[in-house]
This record gives structure tokens, sequence and C-alpha cells, in this order.
């Protein structure tokens, strides 16, 4: 399904009846970027939250330094606590 064809649809499924002006001829470039379809995975988990479910026993920390090892990354580090 189309971006258009699913606007509209939501429109009336929604019983709106609004006017919509889309534009379909903008272009990009790759220098400036990744499609996601043509993303590397490594761009994905430089750029990534990761949420998990900590088991009690380990810390915060100790888990995300596992999570530094299991990815082969230089940084990670977790928000908030994750303790129990």
């Amino acid at each position: 399904m189309k971006l258009d064809e699913f606007i509209y649809k939501i429109d009336n499924f929604c019983g709106y009846k609004n006017n919509w002006t889309i534009i379909k001829d903008s272009e990009s470039s790759d220098k400036y970027g990744y499609y996601p379809e043509k993303r590397p995975i490594e761009i994905y988990i430089r750029n990534s939250i990761i949420n998990l479910d900590k088991p009690p026993g380990p810390t915060s920390h100790e888990v995300a330094y596992w999570v530094k090892k299991m990815l082969g990354v230089n940084k990670a580090g977790h928000g908030g606590t994750l303790e129990p």
C-alpha cells in the first residue's frame, strides 16, 4: 500500500474529509546517509537503543559491559536504573 493510499484509508476510517497535498517528486542522495533498507548492520548497532529485562543478580554496569562485549562496541550504557 502506498503512503497516500494509507493516509486516505485512515481518513475514511475516521470519517475525516481532509484535503492533502502530497509531494512525490523529492529526491535524496546516499551521500547524506542511508536508506533504511540499505543501512549496514553496524550503523543500526551504533545508533541503537536496546531494551532488555535485566535478571536479578548482575549490576546494571555489568550488563552494559556484557552488551559492549557481545556487540563489539566501545560505548554502551544504561538510562536510569536497571535494578528490580
